[in-house]
């Protein structure tokens, strides 16, 4: 049977195949029941949506799922990804449900789920929720006055805005301009409150959404407006988020980005001299610049790696109970204050050590030496996927290519987890070395398996 939930809940082509509005009214119901079985009184689950035209579609038959198993639901509108993830333990609902397809096109839709504590959930939960959808078990069916209801949750956004400027005491934005750039999607109403209620010059930009125009050529994956948009306004920062608010990237005064890693690297630096970074340690993915890595060694931080995805950043952090982890791609966990990446807040914390340190952008991103590198993306054969990892003469290349390395540059040699190709990056001052290296090896993996 095809497996229904990736690495951030269940995406597809809205209206089609895993976003069928019988497949999300099937996942409601499977969904309430798993997250709500064990409580005791009529469960309570939040629902929210990034503005996408497919969302009242998908959220009418989430909802519709949610009720039958008897569950009231809290529609929330239009809000962003984190905000479900901090109203859910302030409203202290059983669950709750974020209806989006984060960075992906306008037509993809998605469902995420979260637990009591605002947690994404565990494989086991998002196995046990596939289960019940295959097999179609017997679930609950409460009639009359026990069957759920829906309300709304009107102050969500204002809540949401309150406690994002809650964690910043005293921070006054007044004389520093800061651009936006809200990808036409969740934060488009709310990030531009947040930064004028810290007393920031707020200009925005694809802060208009349509329902269809959310992430086009737009936000953290696009950022070439933005940083035009920096350099003609004199803004001292851009912010960059993704559709459903969970990532944010930023531009430099000269309109340069200022990737995760680099962002990670500052914030973690003022944390640590203000002993507010727990264990004195960052968590990052493999995927990480080598430079993060130098940059944290010499400030003595330690830096720990997951695999890729936040929620293995996020497991990590629980696991040993740090406070400050992410991702190059923008997903930023401050975990004192929310349980999943959160964009508006990232900025805003961002920002406040700009102002702490009376350093500009620039300068900050200045203490960060970022290492060149080449990632190759290998295409090979599905059926070879497997032999990728005992593939003798493939071992034997990485080995002499492993020897040839000196301190501080890195090769890392996966498999993508969603297309069979095999990924090459290497990592090294010397540009033309690892260009040289990491095609040497591309070429070997491409004879054997493509």
């Amino acid at each position: 049977m095809k497996k229904l939930f990736g690495t951030d809940g269940v995406r597809g082509i809205a209206n089609t195949g895993d976003m069928a509005p019988l497949l999300v009214y099937e996942l409601g119901r499977a969904g309430a029941y798993v997250l709500t079985k064990n409580i005791t009184g009529v469960p309570k689950v939040l629902v929210a949506k990034d503005g996408r035209r497919s969302g009242d579609m998908l959220e009418a038959a989430l909802a519709a799922g949610l009720c039958s198993i008897g569950a009231e639901v809290y529609q929330c509108g239009v809000i962003p990804t984190p905000a479900v993830a901090y109203l859910i333990k302030k409203y202290k609902f059983d669950a709750g449900v974020m209806i989006s397809a984060s960075h992906n096109p306008m037509e993809d839709n998605g469902i995420k789920f979260f637990n009591h504590k605002g947690l994404k959930l565990p494989d086991q939960l998002e196995e046990e929720i596939e289960e019940i959808i295959n097999t179609k078990a017997d679930l609950p069916n409460p009639i009359g006055c026990e069957v759920g209801i829906i309300k709304k949750c009107p102050y969500a956004l204002d809540d949401y805005a309150s406690f994002v400027v809650s964690t910043v005491p005293n921070l006054n934005l007044k004389g520093i301009k800061v651009a936006l750039d809200c990808a036409n999607g969740a934060t488009s109403m709310i990030a531009p409150i947040i930064f004028e209620k810290l007393g920031a010059e707020v200009q925005t930009l694809h802060n208009q959404p349509d329902g269809c125009n959310i992430n086009e050529n737009c936000g953290s994956t696009h950022m070439e407006s933005l940083a035009k948009f920096v350099v003609s306004q004199n803004a001292d920062i851009g912010i960059a988020f993704d559709g459903d608010g969970d990532r944010m990237l930023a531009i430099d005064e000269n309109g340069n980005v200022v990737d995760g890693d680099i962002i990670m690297a500052i914030c973690g630096h003022d944390l640590s001299q203000r002993q507010l970074l727990a264990k004195n340690t960052i968590v990052a993915t493999v995927m990480s610049n080598q430079g993060l890595e130098v940059f944290c060694r010499k400030n003595g931080i330690i830096l720990c790696r997951t695999a890729v995805g936040d929620r293995y950043v996020l497991e990590k952090m629980l696991e040993d109970d740090l406070t400050l982890g992410g991702e190059q791609s923008g997903h930023l966990i401050f975990r004192q204050f929310n349980t999943t990446g959160d964009g508006i807040l990232a900025g805003v914390q961002l920002l406040s050590v700009m102002h702490r340190s009376k350093k500009s952008m620039a300068e900050l991103v200045g203490m960060v030496e970022i290492f060149p590198q080449v990632l190759i993306n290998v295409k090979i054969q599905k059926a070879k996927m497997t032999e990728f990892k005992t593939n003798e003469t493939i071992k034997k290349a990485q080995a002499k290519i492993e020897a040839e390395l000196i301190e501080d540059e890195r090769i890392l040699v996966r498999t993508s987890g969603t297309e069979p190709l095999v990924r090459v990056m290497l990592e090294g001052r010397d540009c033309n070395k690892i260009n040289k290296l990491a095609k040497e090896l591309a070429e070997v993996i491409k004879g054997c398996l493509g």
